[in-house]
């Protein structure tokens, strides 16, 4: 039976954001200062180290030291993750918008898919920027039909780790840490916006705590 410290690493090294939503034992674990030592060894014989978001509130695996492999990866993940911005940051903004808020969609926010629905429903401009954030290769959906669209937006953003579905029963989603990295992405980026795309990413790298 695998213990929680290496139930923890496991998750840690496979890619996953650990945060209180996501898995509120596993963050707990890795809040205990003593806990996050004793995995660093565990993280440091695979060339990683524990990172955290700039709060300190959700915690992902870094690489310890970069050769030319590590920064080929890390590269392509960047590129990546900024070639999905545009649907992401639409997505969060027609979220905030249908649901009359002041405020982003930040870590632990509950998102109700059926309240939500009605209301992009209602408005025939919110339905046509679901439509158009839908067609996204991120998202990839076919359907002609609303309720298909945002199913299949939700799917996606559960399957990428962005939501979590506590209760399978309940159409009802809440967003995790990994949102939080997305912020810090997206505001990494507009510091840098007069560097092209690979230099960027270069200067994350250089940066380090982004990736």
């Amino acid at each position: 039976m695998m213990t929680e410290q290496g139930r923890v690493v496991s998750k840690l090294l496979q890619g996953e954001f650990i945060c209180q939503v996501s898995d509120e034992d596993a963050w707990r674990f890795l809040k205990s200062r003593d806990n996050a030592q004793l995995l660093e060894p565990h993280l440091n014989l695979l060339n990683r180290t524990l990172a955290t978001t700039a709060d300190g509130d959700v915690f992902f695996a870094a690489y310890l030291t970069l050769g030319d492999s590590e920064r080929k990866i890390l590269m392509q993940q960047f590129q990546e993750t900024a070639s999905s911005l545009v649907p992401l940051v639409e997505w969060l903004l027609l979220v905030q918008q249908a649901s009359e808020s002041d405020l982003p969609v930040t870590m632990g926010n509950a998102i109700r898919l059926n309240e939500l629905q009605s209301t992009i429903e209602d408005t025939p401009a919110y339905a046509e920027q679901l439509e158009k954030i839908s067609r996204y290769r991120l998202f990839g959906s076919t359907s002609v039909n609303l309720d298909g669209q945002l199913k299949q937006v939700f799917k996606r953003l559960t399957d990428l780790g962005y939501l979590l579905k506590p209760n399978p029963e309940k159409q009802i989603y809440l967003a995790t840490g990994k949102v939080e990295h997305l912020y810090e992405m997206i505001r990494f980026i507009d510091e840098t916006e007069s560097l092209s795309l690979s230099e960027q990413a270069e200067a994350a790298i250089q940066q380090g705590s982004l990736l």
